[in-house]
């Protein structure tokens, strides 16, 4: 049996996911929840190049994908990056917004390990709720090739909360998965790492170990009854 059909011999689809393109805070290593930041033009760039690699991978079995299967974060950088690499309509899904890092946005791990006083910090050993309330507040940064931006650094989410999230977005993709189409996310690092932990049935926390380079796909699927990785960081 064809390792992606379904036992009465339908073809399932491929779940694919897209990392938007480099932003300034990419490059920063600042973490970049729900800052509305842009792509550079090294991003516009990454994104319109990452259009012509699913093309060439073939992905989409020389077809066009409906609007209605493709899921796009509301956030100017994973939209900016939809549209450059060539899927100009889609639907906005807030499921995948990024991860909302609360203290932590806009900081690099240096300093929120510093403003807590140990020598290193990382997201998924202690989340944004375990922060203090002393990082929260808002403030105007001003970004490389931006100027001045709004920061909100917040109360945050734990990783349960967004994988609660992206559960909603798998459940919305499934009925077109097992029809046979493909479904594309276009979204962010963390959100989609945790995602694939989602689809695979693994802890929320082992998304820690699937890096996701900006404007590099991903394929989720089926090998017979399990759910599976097929390609990752392409």
């Amino acid at each position: 049996m064809n390792e992606h059909k379904t036992k009465d011999g339908r073809q399932r689809g491929r779940l694919l996911m897209l990392r938007h393109g480099q932003t300034a805070w990419s490059e920063s290593g600042q973490y970049t929840g729900r800052t509305n930041i842009p792509l550079t033009a090294v991003g516009e760039e990454q994104a319109r190049a990452a259009g012509e690699r699913l093309r060439a991978f073939g992905v989409f079995r020389g077809e066009s994908l409906s609007p209605e299967r493709i899921f796009v974060s509301p956030l100017v950088r994973a939209q900016t990056t939809a549209r450059l690499a060539g899927f100009t309509e889609f639907r906005s899904e807030p499921g995948l917004m990024e991860f909302d890092y609360g203290p932590a946005e806009g900081r690099t791990r240096f300093e929120v390990a510093e403003a807590l006083g140990v020598e290193s910090w990382n997201v998924w050993d202690t989340g944004p709720l375990a922060l203090p309330a002393s990082l929260r507040g808002e403030r105007v940064e001003d970004v490389d090739g931006v100027g001045p931006m709004r920061v909100v650094s917040g109360v945050g989410e734990s990783a349960e909360q967004a994988a609660e999230r992206v559960t909603g977005v798998i459940q919305a993709a499934l009925p077109a998965l097992e029809a046979g189409e493909d479904v594309l996310c276009v979204a962010h690092a963390h959100i989609l790492r945790i995602l694939t932990t989602v689809w695979l049935g693994l802890p929320v926390d082992c998304a820690r170990h699937f890096k996701l380079d900006t404007a590099h796909f991903c394929v989720l699927g089926w090998h017979h009854a399990d759910r599976v990785v097929m390609e990752w960081n392409v």
